[in-house]
């Protein structure tokens, strides 16, 4: 009998991390701003109505929780928003740009300048809000209600829009495309984590399918008549394996076999693998994907079989771009909650996913601060981290961050030289990006 127990990994290098990154911590010190944003009255408003609302925003927080909905089916969660958002006075708009679980309401439009505060609500498959939408849903509906208070006064308007389906799904593209950002000028929103954040990368994500096509034969009888698809796939897959030795470090492969053949005594005429690309950068992202490719095909040469790529059957994502302005106003309307939100750099930046989210960042400029719920040891997408996200520290950070992003999309209303701060980073960055040719 032979032992079935893996090898555990050894944490040791885990263990220093975490002790490195508390030092760090203790020593970050927040960004600064140099712009003041809304005065005293605006931010007063603001504040009185953040507060008013929160109790019925954690009780969608933990509404949501407890009744967690996968990507493009969210309609309990959508519903149970646009509930909220009607009952202080807000016509809502439920299914838009062609996804029947998106949402819209905004204040009216007076030509002045348009943020969004943007809202996701669907849960991960068989962990539940282990992304803590449901924290991202309720700020994002707190920070439309404090700034909508005072957007008509500061002469400006603010949205919130309800942005289906983040995880895997690319709700956000699918709305952009479909034209519901062009009126906006800037978006902003937050993501739960185990610390509270200012700028924190997410890396660009494609999906890539190789299908190897062979010959299938009997494996015994006739071996030389067949082409194993399933050979071609397994040297793909070492390829991959090969490569990763010389990606940068932001970079990541992660692959699965979906198809490897029936039975051992016939030759696989079709294979499978699915693949996700990550990379810190749009460029690199794009060098990743030729790079795969290249091995797809050099695997299909050597064994005399076919291949077949499907790219991104899903919209592709893009990583983060930051806008340091707005995060500096970010930074300072939470210092007034107790919170401090790190800088770049003080948590590894590995420790990260995808979101799309970025493609919209290559659009116009948006802000993804991070917000601590969780203890700083706990991942996302795990039991624990749903377990965080429906908690006190959940509750607290529901009213924090929705607090936070009206102060911030009323400053951005508000300060005629902050938005040209924010819009002139942008631009320096390289502006807008065609998002849908970028790949092609």
């Amino acid at each position: 009998m032979t032992d079935a127990a893996p090898v555990p990994p050894d944490d040791a290098h885990l263990r220093a991390l975490i002790e490195a990154t508390a030092e760090a911590v203790a020593n970050a010190e927040p960004l600064g701003s140099d712009h003041t944003g809304a005065d005293a009255g605006v931010r007063a408003a603001v504040e009185r109505e953040v507060q008013a609302r929160a109790p019925e925003l954690v009780a969608l927080s933990q509404d949501l929780h407890a009744h967690p909905e996968e990507g493009f089916a969210e309609h309990r969660s959508v519903g149970a928003l646009a509930e909220l958002l009607r009952a202080q006075g807000h016509e809502v708009t439920v299914g838009l740009g062609g996804l029947d679980t998106a949402l819209r309401a905004s204040t009216p439009d007076n030509g002045g300048p348009h943020i969004a505060v943007l809202s996701e609500y669907d849960a991960l498959p068989g962990l539940g809000h282990a992304c803590g939408h449901n924290v991202i849903c309720t700020t994002g509906a707190g920070g439309f209600l404090g700034a909508a208070t005072v957007a008509e006064q500061l002469g400006g308007r603010v949205s919130l829009i309800g942005t289906p389906a983040e995880e895997g799904g690319g709700g956000k593209e699918t709305l952009a495309r479909a034209g519901v950002f062009d009126d906006v000028d800037a978006v902003i929103m937050l993501h739960p984590f185990s610390h509270d954040i200012a700028l924190h990368p997410f890396l660009g994500r494609r999906q890539l399918e190789m299908v190897f096509h062979g010959v299938g034969a009997h494996a015994s009888a006739q071996p030389f008549m067949g082409r194993n698809a399933l050979d071609a796939a397994v040297l793909a897959y070492q390829g991959v394996s090969g490569l990763r030795q010389q990606l940068p470090s932001s970079d990541r492969v992660h692959g699965v076999f979906t198809d490897g053949g029936a039975r051992p005594n016939v030759i696989p005429e079709r294979a499978a693998l699915l693949f996700y690309l990550r990379s810190a950068n749009p460029e690199t992202l794009r060098d990743l994907a030729n790079r795969m490719t290249a091995i797809a095909h050099g695997a299909a040469e050597m064994t005399g079989c076919g291949v077949e790529l499907t790219w991104d059957s899903q919209p592709a994502y893009l990583p983060i771009r930051f806008n340091t302005t707005l995060a500096g106003r970010w930074t300072a309307n939470q210092l007034g909650t107790g919170r401090k939100p790190l800088p770049p750099g003080i948590v590894p930046e590995f420790l990260t996913g995808s979101t799309d989210l970025g493609n919209l960042s290559y659009r116009m400029p948006a802000l993804h601060p991070m917000i601590a719920v969780s203890g700083s040891t706990v991942a996302l997408h795990t039991k624990e981290f749903a377990e965080a996200a429906g908690s006190p520290s959940g509750d607290k950070a529901v009213v924090d961050g929705a607090l936070g992003l009206a102060l911030t999309a009323a400053d951005y209303l508000a300060d005629e030289a902050l938005r040209i701060a924010v819009h002139d980073e942008f631009e320096a960055a390289g502006g807008a990006l065609d998002v849908p040719a970028f790949f092609d």
